[in-house]
């Protein structure tokens, strides 16, 4: 069982890195990568919480909650920091199989990258998943749940894949002390890709995207004013470099702690997008 880095472990040390984050302001763009290699990777794995537990409370990516409940719920999974990627390695999808014969079976456990484990196992550089009791146990053939769970470390195969939650679509999260000068938005249900690399907003009547910095985890943030709603949000995937553009998802008389649900998703618009082509 690992001991996870949370937001809350240092208060003063946050709340200099927020301000911090915020004024820093990056020229470049995401660097694009093929996502779904086929290629399966070796890595290791443990487990942490109860036995049929479904994982972290909370974590370093800041889903609070949400890690609770389906569709995130028993899928959750810490990484080590090779994967965590100083937090904009959130909402990342990965299948992890493991390898003896005897015990495994050959099906993998799809996990979503929530939380991090910076030491012990996932120290050192090695590339590590931390899993629910639930995760874990799935590896294993019918009835050896617990016997797996009993090799403590094992050795697995990983590989990225898409995420995918139907009838979900991307939603903004605005993170409690968000105001007209300083903005905080969590990102939730992202599919495809999953992960973020780059955020801006635009404010109402505008036609310029302001960038937004990232913050830690998921959390993403602006410093300006007063800044004038509604929002509309673009983001760029870090894996693939893809963007998608919410317009007006946070509306003018926003409030700190709300959910802002947009109507768009990485594969919807893909799925609009050949049934276009289809029409031409």
């Amino acid at each position: 069982m690992q001991h996870r880095r949370g937001p809350s472990n240092n208060l003063i040390f946050f709340f200099s890195a927020v301000i911090f984050n915020c004024l820093v302001v990056t020229m470049s763009g995401p660097v694009q990568h093929r996502l779904f290699d086929p290629h399966w990777k070796p890595a290791t794995a443990t487990w942490y919480g109860s036995p049929e537990g479904d994982g972290s409370d909370g974590g370093a990516c800041g889903y609070g909650s949400l890690v609770d409940v389906r569709p995130l719920r028993a899928r959750v999974g810490a990484v080590s920091p090779v994967l965590f990627k100083n937090g904009e390695g959130c909402g990342a999808c990965y299948k992890v199989r493991c390898l003896d014969k005897e015990i495994c079976s050959r099906r993998a456990v799809t996990i979503i990258v929530t939380d991090e484990c910076p030491g012990g196992y996932c120290s050192n550089g090695k590339t590590h998943f931390d899993l629910s009791g639930a995760a874990f146990g799935r590896m294993a053939v019918a009835g050896e749940n617990g016997q797996l769970r009993n090799r403590g470390e094992i050795p697995v195969v990983y590989r990225r894949t898409p995420c995918k939650y139907p009838g979900k679509n991307i939603a903004f999260h605005v993170n409690e002390g968000s105001t007209n000068y300083w903005l905080s938005l969590l990102v939730e249900f992202e599919d495809a890709d999953g992960d973020v690399g780059a955020m801006h907003i635009r404010q109402a009547g505008s036609s310029e995207w302001l960038q937004m910095n990232h913050l830690w985890g998921a959390n993403w943030c602006i410093i300006g004013g007063p800044l004038q709603g509604p929002f509309s949000v673009k983001l760029t995937t870090l894996s693939t470099g893809t963007s998608l553009s919410a317009r007006d998802v946070i509306p003018r008389n926003w409030s700190p702690k709300a959910t802002y649900t947009s109507r768009l998703n990485f594969f919807n618009l893909k799925e609009k997008s050949t049934n276009n082509k289809k029409n031409l």
